[in-house]
């Protein structure tokens, strides 16, 4: 994001404070795109950060919906059901059926066991709806139904006359690096695929395959999944499956994080037994990066001098500002709060505001946002079209961490 705009933000709106550049946002859509070549079509997960949920809806096939609260926001959004995969491991029978009712047979549902798969086939039987249902393959986890289950259930899918098997989920787990992985996995899921059709006469149409690419997030760092060749490679492969449905891959870190900055205020520098320490208005319970501990890699920092900031760009002293390094600590009351260990362009003082890039996906919602009762920061979206359209207000959050008398 441009420096200019960096800087604009942090002084209208303060700090700490995330900014989503929706331009980058769809520059990446639009890249995975060209690099599937049509070989597959997209869905949002909107876990990585619900905050973009309306612009990816514009921009992928379908969202995907993991619990309640994620379908209330798609819902005062005014998101069509159609665009909707309702998922989650878990699927309580009031908020499915409140789900039912208000998307019906316009939305798509996975079904993580099969409990979940009835209360589907209940809900269609006595609404006279045909409901489209994607099983979910575990992949040795919590989540999902095993081969067998899946099995039986496609050679007893006539009991269930309501119900359209139409799709298969699975999804193993995120950060995956190398090609190998990704590869393995489709060439397993080809296998099976072609199995139920030899041994039920039954073809799935679609596959919701979430692929868990990684996210370079460090600095000299290179994830093999997620650079151009490596997404064209996942559309070889997809290209090359024998199974002849439908794929969709299901991305959150991937779409989102490249589009967002955490803005964060310098606001004590010292030399403690010789370290050097900045200590921000932030902290870990508003950034993560996958893989990060306790600020061992570097990732992508960019600093912005205060209107006050008295040195150069480089320091004066004999040792120069990129010879020294300094440890950025955030507000906590623990050692563990570590953002990094980085050099600087010069000298920080209290009032620079330090921006940590690729914190579009997960930061916003994933941190300990309530421990030792500070604020939750600010969010705000930017566009060159549209300029600033803020997201959410700074605001306090004690009085969730206090006693209050209920009747």
């Amino acid at each position: 994001m441009n420096r200019k705009i960096l800087e604009y933000g942090a002084h209208a709106y303060g700090t700490p404070l995330y900014i989503f550049d929706l331009d980058a946002l769809a520059d990446e859509v639009h890249r995975i795109r060209a690099c599937l070549d049509q070989k597959a079509e997209l869905c949002y997960a909107m876990k990585a950060n619900p905050f973009l949920t309306g612009s990816f809806a514009e921009l992928t096939d379908r969202i995907e919906v993991c619990s309640m609260g994620e379908f209330r926001i798609c819902r005062e959004l005014g998101i069509h059901a159609d665009r909707l995969v309702i998922s989650g491991v878990l699927k309580k029978e009031e908020d499915l059926l409140e789900i039912l009712d208000y998307c019906q047979e316009n939305s798509v549902y996975t079904a993580e066991s099969m409990r979940q798969l009835r209360c589907l086939a209940g809900w269609a039987e006595s609404h006279q709806k045909t409901l489209r249902v994607y099983p979910r393959l575990t992949s040795g986890n919590q989540f999902g139904m095993d081969e067998e289950t899946i099995r039986h259930l496609v050679q007893t899918r006539a009991e269930y006359p309501f119900l359209k098997i139409q799709g298969l989920h699975f999804f193993s787990g995120t950060g995956k690096r190398r090609q190998k992985a990704i590869e393995k996995e489709l060439r397993y899921l080809d296998e099976f695929l072609q199995n139920i059709e030899q041994e039920a006469q039954f073809s799935f149409a679609e596959l919701e395959y979430g692929p868990g690419i990684g996210v370079p997030y460090f600095m000299d760092e290179e994830i093999e999944t997620f650079s151009d060749e490596g997404l064209r490679m996942i559309a070889e492969t997809i290209d090359g499956m024998k199974w002849s449905g439908r794929v969709r891959l299901e991305l959150g870190r991937a779409l989102a994080a490249r589009c967002g900055c955490y803005l964060t205020t310098i606001r004590d520098v010292k030399c403690s037994r010789d370290k050097n320490y900045c200590i921000v208005d932030g902290g870990i319970h508003q950034i993560n990066y996958d893989g990060q501990i306790r600020g061992m890699y570097q990732p992508h920092v960019m600093l912005l001098p205060s209107e006050n900031s008295v040195t150069g760009q480089e320091d004066e002293n004999s040792e120069t500002a990129a010879d020294r390094a300094w440890t950025v600590c955030g507000s906590l009351c623990t050692a563990n709060d570590v953002l990094c260990q980085i050099t600087l362009e010069k000298e920080p003082e209290e009032g620079d505001v330090l921006v940590f890039e690729r914190t579009g996906a997960y930061s916003v919602t994933e941190g300990m946002a309530l421990f030792l009762s500070h604020e939750l920061p600010g969010i705000v979206c930017y566009s060159e079209k549209d300029g600033w359209k803020p997201a959410r207000e700074r605001q306090e959050l004690y009085q969730w961490n206090m006693w209050k008398q209920t009747k």
